[in-house]
């Protein structure tokens, strides 16, 4: 794919002027350890099928008495979330990165380190319109300079939305920078968020994670793109790399009661994911309980869908949210049709704007090889918590 060719150029061409080669003891990695890492060499190694129960109950029981260090870039719904169930362990330190200065203050008020770090290509192109060509060099540094404590770093999580044309913006324009801030340093862990949308238009069938990637819209092909970009950064740096493939992502606060409540309008993505057969989801907890599970049981370059086992309708997801509402508050709002989303005229949607394709997905992956065991294996479960929680709207 020529997008994917083009960031690993960028990335990792040798005639790139800040090209940082690696040495020849990052290739022996489990020397390359320090003492006080979080995983074994086992761990490091072998795949988690290969592993003894024993050994993981030693991973946990070193990870709760050490202190672990999390830089989350992107702390949006899921950022955000990961970060409170970290801080609720005290053997982790989180730091973080958002783009506006009204998101760091509230994050700021949870008890978050956060950076404002703009990833937008217009925001890193202005850097460049106002440098003269000499100093041009800066714009490598401009957005990093305050990120010090990525390099006291122990875990990195990405979460930054990919830009069309040149896939991951992080790797993209700083990837140099990053395998000079993190090599040889704390780093053990790194996992990429990515969707389930780099699959495209699969007829409706189950996929797993084997299943070729065929992207249809532009902005999936550079979410493939930054996939593989992070993925081949395992081999500079010489540390864990995973990728997790999102379905729909709901939870509090986001969600088809919420939508309902608020009784506000469908958004235009919301609208366009009607015209296909079914919506594979994951409760934000269930994306939780797999980057935690990567955390215990890292592997090499894989590839992990976290979905939830039912796919359904998301016409069927809001009538049950619709039946939900009225039966915890009997007459307090005026609900919408049942027909509230199939009342929409999908045949003004061109297949281009469609960008997810039709596809059921599988993930039996996280549950053998991760032992992953979903809080909400379907969305029936997962609004029923959400709704629960709730204090009656006013």
């Amino acid at each position: 794919m020529a997008i994917c060719h083009h960031v690993q150029v960028r990335l990792f061409s040798p005639n790139s002027p800040l090209q940082f080669r690696v040495t020849p003891q990052k290739f022996n990695f489990q020397k390359a350890l320090v003492p006080t890492t979080l995983y074994t060499q086992r761990l490091i190694c072998k795949a988690s099928s290969e592993m003894k129960k024993t050994e993981k109950e030693q991973t946990l029981e070193f990870s709760s008495t050490n202190s672990l260090t999390m830089c989350i870039l992107g702390m949006g719904f899921v950022g955000q979330f990961v970060g409170e169930q970290l801080k609720k362990d005290n053997c982790w330190q989180v730091y973080g990165t958002c783009t506006d200065s009204s998101k760091k203050k509230e994050l700021e008020t949870l008890g978050f380190d956060v950076e404002i770090f703009k990833t937008g290509e217009t925001d890193l192109l202005v850097v460049s319109v106002w440098l003269p060509p000499q100093l041009k060099i800066l714009r490598f540094f401009f957005s990093f300079w305050s990120l010090n404590s990525l390099q006291q770093a122990t875990h990195l999580l990405v979460s930054v939305p990919p830009i069309v044309g040149i896939g991951d913006p992080v790797l993209y324009h700083y990837g140099n920078l990053l395998k000079s801030r993190l090599s040889g340093g704390k780093l053990q862990w790194i996992c990429y968020l990515s969707s389930t949308s780099v699959y495209g238009d699969c007829g409706g069938a189950w996929v797993d994670e084997d299943y070729p990637a065929n992207p249809t819209s532009d902005y999936a092909k550079a979410r493939l793109a930054a996939e593989e970009g992070w993925l081949s950064i395992e081999d500079y740096l010489g540390v864990s790399v995973q990728v997790l493939r999102l379905g729909g992502i709901y939870g509090p606060g986001r969600s088809a009661v919420d939508t309902i409540i608020k009784q506000g309008s469908l958004t235009q993505s919301q609208r366009l994911r009607e015209g296909k057969h079914y919506t594979s989801r994951v409760h934000v907890a269930d994306i939780y309980q797999a980057i935690k599970a990567s955390i215990v049981i890292p592997s090499t370059r894989r590839i992990y869908n976290v979905v939830d086992d039912l796919p359904a309708l998301r016409a069927e997801v809001f009538a049950f949210a619709r039946d939900l509402v009225e039966k915890r508050w009997p007459g307090k709002f005026e609900l919408p049709p049942s027909n509230y989303i199939s009342s929409y005229n999908t045949s003004r949607i061109s297949k281009a704007t469609i960008g997810r394709g039709k596809k059921r997905v599988l993930n039996d992956r996280i549950k053998k090889e991760l032992e992953v065991k979903l809080l909400h294996p379907s969305y029936k479960s997962g609004l029923e918590e959400i709704i629960n929680v709730m204090d009656c709207p006013s």
